[in-house]
């Protein structure tokens, strides 16, 4: 007899099958053992014909047939390579997302479960960020796993990285959630990202069964998980039309906090943050200003995962500013492009000893040359150190 998960993994497996499917045959009947038991065609409005015949051979051959003999190897494959299979009864299938509309009836972990269930903020945006947006989602999502947040993006080039990238680099927890297979890291450019992630106590999560490829309808779909496991989202620098606004719609819908990054009304990637603020999002300046709004839910939820305090990382901050005149500098510069000259004459600074701090701290990842001259990308060490209340207990 096969268990429940095994009974889920097997309407996984069925053609055009997913979890709308799931949940309108659950609507409509008692459990899955009872759809497993009726009649194919009772169900011809949900299965198509390729599906109703899958079933029929189940129904015939039994636990023989070859749909059972994939979903075991695939049950065999997780655990070898030590992915967990959980379901919306399993005792790690965190609240948050089973509060959601239709939410997905089967998660494919590998890392730690538990971190599904900790209190998270997605961060997301354009996979072709500035240099400013990049920097920023690597700086929030930094002070923010610091503040006791684990960091919840998809794993994609441009934020997305910065995001996980942000959060490991203070040993922060962050989750990756895939819109392939949990076997098909995608972009293959990320895989030592996801790595990481999984080394660090994180996890990644996907919905969708063993073997399933990067295709375009998958993304919106995992878009829907990045919102659900967290109390907000956070949009960095997104288009008008972008999968990141898809992302902040769900989160809409599904009565979390949203909030964006303004920018440049000359820069295309700002808009996307811009309309969002028009239609409500909170703007943000800072990490702080998410952490103020967080923070009831942040500590409730220590309160229930029976710990007595947030996470103090404040130690492992990086950064630094190593000099005087790499401090002169940086407090010279701003968000806009500046040139050296105009820095030389700023700072006082002979230009080679101001060529050589922008060397070094564009080599820290803390300014970027644009060609038209160096912007500041990242706050210095010192502000977020001192910013924002780490431990508020």
């Amino acid at each position: 007899m096969l268990s429940a998960v095994e009974q889920k993994l097997l309407f996984q497996q069925l053609p055009g099958v997913g979890a709308a499917s799931y949940w309108k045959l659950m609507e409509r009947s008692p459990s899955l053992s009872s759809v497993l038991e009726s009649p194919p065609d009772t169900f011809a409005d949900i299965f198509s014909e390729e599906a109703r015949q899958l079933l029929r051979e189940f129904q015939h051959a039994g636990e023989d047939c070859a749909l059972v003999r994939k979903i075991r190897a695939d049950l065999a494959w997780a655990e070898q390579h030590e992915v967990q299979v959980i379901d919306t009864d399993d005792e790690h299938y965190p609240e948050l997302l089973r509060e959601i509309k239709r939410p997905p009836p089967l998660l494919y972990v590998a890392g730690d479960v538990t971190q599904l269930s900790f209190p998270q903020v997605a961060v997301v945006g354009s996979r072709n960020p500035s240099p400013s947006g990049r920097g920023s989602a690597f700086e929030f999502s930094k002070s923010l796993a610091s503040a006791g947040f684990t960091i919840t993006s998809g794993l994609a080039l441009g934020i997305d990285a910065a995001a996980h990238q942000g959060a490991l680099a203070c040993q922060g927890k962050t989750i990756a959630v895939l819109g392939t297979g949990i076997d098909q890291v995608y972009p293959q450019r990320n895989k030592q990202i996801a790595d990481q992630i999984v080394a660090n106590g994180g996890a990644l999560v996907s919905e969708f069964p063993l073997g399933t490829s990067a295709q375009p309808a998958n993304f919106p779909q995992r878009n829907r998980i990045i919102s659900g496991l967290s109390y907000g989202t956070l949009v960095v620098e997104a288009a008008v039309r972008s999968g990141s606004l898809i992302t902040a719609r769900y989160a809409l819908q599904q009565n979390r906090e949203l909030f964006a990054i303004p920018g440049s009304i000359h820069n295309p990637l700002a808009r996307g943050c811009h309309s969002l603020i028009k239609d409500g999002a909170k703007l943000v300046e800072s990490a702080e200003d998410i952490v103020a709004e967080l923070n009831g839910f942040l500590q409730l939820k220590w309160e229930q995962l029976n710990l007595d305090k947030v996470p103090d990382t404040r130690g492992i901050v990086g950064e630094m500013v190593a000099t005087e005149h790499e401090d002169i500098v940086l407090q010279q510069l701003g968000y806009e492009p500046t040139a050296i000259d105009a820095l030389t004459e700023r700072t006082n600074l002979p230009v080679g000893d101001v060529m050589a701090c922008l060397l070094t701290l564009e080599l820290k990842g803390m300014v970027a040359n644009i060609g038209t001259g160096y912007m500041r990308i990242r706050h210095d060490a010192r502000t977020t150190a001192t910013g924002l209340s780490f431990n508020s207990n």
